[in-house]
């Protein structure tokens, strides 16, 4: 599969987790990143332009912190032009039919802050529901999400890194095919399948 990442981080400086990850998909051969902030930092985003880069791939990520259970504004912003009427969706709207898409998202609490009795009151699936239903509508196939949770505690000397390394894997073993991707749909996160 052609993976494309839209990868969304307004403080990429800042980061500890995103920036790592990043850079291993980046270092992934059929993968290709591209990151919205610093393509259209004024977020004048090209709509064909974008369009194209998903006919061309077979397998979408949304990689971005999970900032106030959703996506920094440009990941919305995008999704508002780019996937559009006719072309995403409507009655013409079947330029993504059959297509892949999960979410790759980090979160400064732990899995149990995301729970019914957490902190969040909501599993992460719960709090994906909009993005899984954007899929639905554009004749989608919604992934579960890989998940870096409790970004605050991870040590840079081997946490980060060995997330690094899985979310390399991952998308390699997608590339090439080794998902079973029926059963992928029945797991929490992808991050389970490693």
């Amino acid at each position: 599969m052609k993976i494309l990442i839209q990868f969304a981080h307004p403080v990429l400086q800042k980061s500890k987790v995103n920036s790592r990850l990043i850079q291993a998909a980046a270092e992934t051969d059929g993968v290709r990143v591209n990151d919205l902030y610093e393509r259209y930092p004024d977020f004048n985003i090209d709509v064909k332009a974008e369009q194209q880069l998903l006919l061309e791939h077979d397998l979408v990520v949304f990689q971005h912190p999970f900032y106030w259970y959703s996506s920094p504004a440009i990941l919305k912003e995008w999704q508002d032009l780019v996937l559009e009427h006719n072309f995403a969706y409507g009655a013409k709207g079947k330029a993504l039919t059959g297509k892949y898409l999960f979410s790759a998202i980090s979160t400064g609490g732990p899995q149990e802050a995301y729970q019914p009795n957490g902190y969040n009151q909501y599993r992460i699936m719960e709090l994906l529901a909009p993005f899984r239903q954007t899929a639905s509508l554009c004749g989608m196939i919604y992934l579960p999400p890989f998940l870096v949770q409790g970004t605050h505690a991870l040590s840079e000397e081997n946490d980060i890194p060995r997330f690094a390394s899985q979310y390399k894997q991952l998308l390699e073993s997608l590339r090439d095919d080794n998902v079973n991707l029926d059963a992928a749909l029945e797991l929490e996160s992808l991050n389970l399948i490693l």
